[in-house]
């Protein structure tokens, strides 16, 4: 397992990807949040924030997240 752990309630695998997002009611155009995801929960947690018109982009962790 990575050092890096999935953000879905009650999973521990290790995260390979950056679930990156923000909500555009309180946070800054700057301000992003990042969850880490396991490969069975991305799209959960992609399609999650999506359903809230939050901006949310998937990279995997070898990419850098924006600033």
């Amino acid at each position: 397992m990575s050092d890096r752990v999935c953000s879905r309630a009650g999973c521990r695998a290790g995260a390979e990807w950056q679930v990156v997002w923000r909500n555009p009611r309180i946070h800054a155009a700057d301000r992003r949040k990042i969850w880490a995801a396991c490969a069975e929960h991305v799209d959960y947690l992609r399609d999650y924030l999506a359903a809230r018109d939050f901006p949310v982009e998937v990279l995997a962790f070898d990419v850098e997240a924006p600033a």
